[in-house]
């Protein structure tokens, strides 16, 4: 694909769409603040009132009665419950030749916690003992296999730390999982990481760097660590090991800019998930960091990489 870039190239100012269902949200208002100081032009996008016209020749987005064009950049802020569509609309972008901040593929595949997990394992990222099975039948070997109770059972569909269980026994754990699949909810089954001590690592992913790092605490008597559980914040020191993990999580599920969830275990760092539209407002008052700032830097820097890659390209075809 070649993106629409040549604005940048010239220090001109680039028209960017964030595709966000509320513009009151901190992270969507963090991102168009940044972007209008640094002279671009923003617009805010809910990608459920998008509608689409796919062909070959012209595709278009309509957006409340008008066609959408002349974008340099597009900044996926798909919520989980929207990814289908969201994804969708992101790919029609990408149609017309407008820079993706994160690839559609990319997101579709961070928000499927199965295929993500089995991408990462097979890359040789730490990561809790994971089982998954169909059948009721297998439940009590399923449970052996990730070294028994107790077990942490979570929804594959589940955000923000909703459709997970900690199921301290086993007669507890067989009752939570029959449950899950008599309502034929899919769910994994992992090892539970008691030295971490309800608390994880969000690793913040720009390129091939972590930018800013936070430990997040559960409350008292809470294993999920979530900030929408109440959970609370700190600035995080990373060990160079951490640092890596995160970065190569990010570059396997093929994100530009993310937010890794670790947890601190006796043999290592290991992954708990990759979130493709992490927010800002934890991270930057953990960290101190304009975290938004960073995004927009890196944005500009990799639609002008692409552009002058395409300027190039177009040279020689000349030539």
């Amino acid at each position: 694909r070649v993106y629409i870039g040549d604005k940048i190239l010239k220090g001109q100012a680039m028209r960017i769409a964030i595709l966000s269902r509320n513009k009151k949200l901190y992270s969507t208002k963090r991102l168009v603040e940044t972007a209008e100081q640094r002279g671009h032009e923003v617009m805010v996008v809910d990608a459920l009132r998008c509608y689409m016209n796919i062909t070959s020749l012209k595709p278009t987005i309509h957006y409340r009665g008008d066609v959408l064009h002349g974008f340099d950049a597009v900044i996926p802020r798909i919520g989980a419950s929207v990814t289908f569509y969201g994804t969708a609309v992101l790919r029609q972008f990408e149609m017309m030749n407008v820079f993706p901040l994160n690839e559609s593929v990319a997101v579709t595949r961070s928000r499927d916690k199965l295929r993500s997990a089995q991408l990462l394992a097979r890359k040789g990222i730490g990561m809790p003992v994971t089982g998954f099975a169909h059948n009721p039948d297998d439940i009590h070997d399923l449970l052996r296999e990730v070294g028994g109770t107790p077990v942490v059972i979570k929804l594959l569909e589940g955000t923000q730390g909703i459709g997970v269980v900690l199921a301290e026994t086993q007669k507890a754990a067989e009752s939570v999982i029959q449950a899950f699949m008599g309502l034929k909810a899919n769910i994994m089954v992992q090892e539970f990481i008691k030295e971490a001590g309800g608390s994880d690592l969000r690793c913040f992913v720009v390129g091939d760097k972590v930018v800013a790092a936070m430990q997040r605490q559960g409350p008292e008597g809470e294993f999920r660590s979530n900030l929408h559980r109440g959970g609370s914040a700190t600035l995080a020191r990373l060990t160079p090991n951490e640092r890596s993990t995160a970065v190569r999580a990010a570059k396997i599920m093929g994100l530009e800019v993310c937010g890794v969830d670790l947890l601190r275990s006796n043999h290592g760092p290991v992954v708990m998930e990759v979130n493709s539209s992490p927010g800002l407002e934890g991270i930057e008052a953990a960290s101190g960091k304009d975290v938004a700032g960073i995004i927009m830097q890196y944005l500009e820097k990799r639609v002008a990489e692409v552009a002058e890659r395409s300027s190039r390209s177009k040279t020689r075809g000349k030539g």
